[in-house]
C-alpha cells in the first residue's frame, strides 16, 4: 500500500510517526509532504523520516489563500508520480483537495473546533474525519469519534517511556525542581483576536518561581530580551521528557497542555480559545484552564503548595488511560482493512474498544 501524509505542524509528526514506523515494518510505502513550520522538518529529520517540503506558508489571509493553490498543486504533482492508495493528515486542506482531484480516499484527523477556516476548506473533500470523543462539533456521516486524545498516538505507554537523562541535557540535578512556561506566537488563522498571558503576568510568574525552581521557557519565534536567558535549549524531540518530569507547566499552547494531562503533569492552560479535549481534561481535574491571566498566579501558588499534587494527578491520569484506546493501533487496522473497516466503524462504533 502507498500512502501520502501531509504534515503541517510539529505535533503532526508525533501523531503519525508510530503509524509510519509500524506500517513500513509491514512493507507499506510512504511519501511525507511537510510544511516548514517551527521544528516540523527538524523532527522528521531526527526520526529519520524522509520528506518533501511544501514551504513556509503565509501569514496574511490573501497569502494563505494563494498558498492553498500552491500547496495543492505541489501535492498533486508528487501524488501523480507516487500513485498513492490513501492520503492522510491532520485537518489538511491540501491532502483533502489533492485526494479529491485524484479520486483517492482521504483520512483526516481533527480536534480543534475553533479552526473554522480549515474545517470549511477541507470538510467537503475529506472521505473520513476522525475526531476525539469529546470533539464539540457534529461533522455528519464522515465523522468517526474515537475514545482517546491525539496525544496518545505517541505518549501511549506502548510507544513512550520518560527518560531521566533529560536532567543532564537541562544542566540540572535530578533533585532540582523545575517549571516549564510555554508562549505561542498567535500567528495561526484561528488565533486572530485571541489572548493568553499578558507580559506583566509572564514577568510575575518568573519572579515568583525563579528562587525555588529552575524556570525554562519554550516559545514560538522571538522572545523579549528579558526572557531570552530562560529559553530552553534541548534537542527538539526530547520535549516530552521535559514535560514528564516538570513540577508544573504554565502555557498558552493547547498541545503541550494536553500532553501534560496525558503524562500526569500539573498544567495551567491560558488561552481564550477552548477546545473539547482540554475541557474534558479539565473536567477530570488533570489541567486548570484560564481564558486570560486573571487567577493564574493564584492557581500556581495553590498547586505548588500542595505536597500531594503529583500523586493526585498521576492517579487521575491512570484512571483516564484505563478508558482510552490506542489511536495508532486503530489507524493501522482501519487502513489495512479498508473499506471493510469503514463499514464496521459506522455500524459498530464500540468496535474500537478492541484497541485498548
Amino acid at each position: 500500500m502507498r500512502i501520502i501524509i501531509d504534515i503541517g505542524h510539529p505535533a503532526h509528526v508525533h501523531y503519525f510517526r508510530n503509524f509510519i514506523r509500524i506500517m513500513q515494518g509491514k512493507g507499506h510505502e510512504f511519501l511525507i509532504v511537510a510544511r516548514d513550520k517551527e521544528v516540523s522538518q527538524q523532527l522528521l529529520t531526527e526520526y529519520k523520516i524522509p520528506f518533501v517540503s511544501r514551504g513556509k506558508g503565509k501569514k496574511s489571509v490573501i497569502g494563505k489563500l494563494l498558498y492553498i493553490l500552491t500547496a495543492d498543486m505541489l501535492l498533486v504533482k508528487h501524488a501523480r508520480k507516487f500513485k498513492p492508495d490513501f492520503f492522510i493528515g491532520f485537518a489538511s486542506t491540501y491532502a483533502a483537495h489533492a485526494a479529491k482531484l485524484l479520486g483517492k480516499p482521504c483520512i483526516l484527523f481533527d480536534d480543534t473546533e475553533h479552526a473554522k477556516f480549515e474545517l470549511f476548506l477541507y470538510r467537503p473533500f475529506a472521505t473520513f474525519i476522525f475526531t476525539p470523543f469529546c470533539f464539540n462539533k457534529d461533522l455528519g456521516d464522515k465523522q468517526f469519534r474515537f475514545h482517546a486524545f491525539m496525544e496518545l498516538c505517541y505518549l501511549h505507554s506502548s510507544y513512550y517511556t520518560p527518560n531521566r537523562n533529560i536532567y543532564n541535557l537541562l544542566g540540572i540535578e535530578q533533585t532540582k525542581k523545575f517549571v516549564l512556561l510555554r508562549f505561542v506566537s498567535w500567528n495561526a488563522s484561528h488565533d486572530i483576536g485571541q489572548v493568553g498571558l499578558d507580559i506583566e503576568t509572564k514577568r510575575s510568574l518568573i519572579e515568583k518561581l525563579k528562587n525555588k525552581y529552575k524556570v525554562f521557557i519554550s516559545a514560538e519565534g522571538n522572545l523579549p530580551c528579558e526572557f531570552e536567558p530562560y529559553r530552553i535549549k534541548i534537542p527538539v524531540h526530547r520535549m516530552h521528557d521535559v514535560l514528564a518530569f516538570a513540577d508544573l507547566f504554565i502555557g498558552e499552547g493547547a498541545t503541550m497542555a494536553s500532553e501534560c494531562g496525558v503524562l500526569g503533569t500539573p498544567a495551567i492552560y491560558v488561552n481564550s480559545l477552548k477546545v473539547g479535549y482540554l475541557q474534558e481534561q479539565e473536567n477530570r481535574g488533570l489541567i486548570a484552564g484560564f481564558r486570560n491571566s486573571k487567577g493564574v498566579i493564584e492557581k500556581m501558588e495553590e498547586w505548588l503548595a500542595n505536597e500531594n499534587l503529583h500523586a493526585e494527578m498521576k492517579a487521575k491520569r491512570d484512571k483516564m488511560l484505563e478508558e482510552m484506546i490506542d489511536p495508532t493501533k486503530m489507524l493501522v487496522w482501519f487502513v489495512e482493512n479498508y473499506p471493510e473497516s469503514a463499514r464496521i466503524m459506522k455500524e459498530d462504533p464500540a468496535f474500537q474498544n478492541i484497541f485498548k
